[in-house]
């Protein structure tokens, strides 16, 4: 699972560790997502893996539609609640931290994102991008 060569990601704070429950910001029948693994982090002795805004990760659903229930599945986090520092210098967070269920190419399960989306996984994820309402 690669991730798309629209960009080079900036990085960002890191906001989600393994074990973080995100909310599901899709229709795809999640509530909420468990964060198993994080994609392309090297290790650290002691160190959790932890994922930003638009960082794919493993994701497991933990409260939504039994079909998708206890199934590992690829999800990107569309947004966070930890404050980033942006290019421009301003900080920037949202009010909760969301994600939405994709396949290892990048598309989405689901065909609408509830709430905003950073501008960082929308630059990333033209299909996320596509599906937004609001682009933050």
């Amino acid at each position: 699972m690669s991730k798309p060569q629209a960009g080079s990601k900036f990085r960002l704070t890191l906001a989600l560790p393994v074990g973080a429950v995100m909310n599901c910001a899709d229709n795809s029948g999640a509530k909420n997502l468990f964060v198993i693994a994080v994609h392309g982090v090297g290790a650290r002795l002691n160190r959790l893996p932890a994922a930003a805004a638009g960082d794919m990760v493993v994701a497991s659903v933990k409260k939504g539609k039994p079909e998708l229930r206890k199934k590992v599945m690829p999800a990107v986090v569309v947004r966070q609640r930890k404050p980033w520092r942006r290019r421009d210098g301003i900080f920037l967070y949202f009010e909760d931290n969301a994600g939405v269920i994709v396949n290892p190419k990048g598309e989405m399960k689901g065909s609408a994102i509830t709430g905003p989306v950073a501008k960082e996984c929308a630059d990333l994820w033209p299909r996320i991008a596509s599906n937004a309402g609001t682009v933050v």
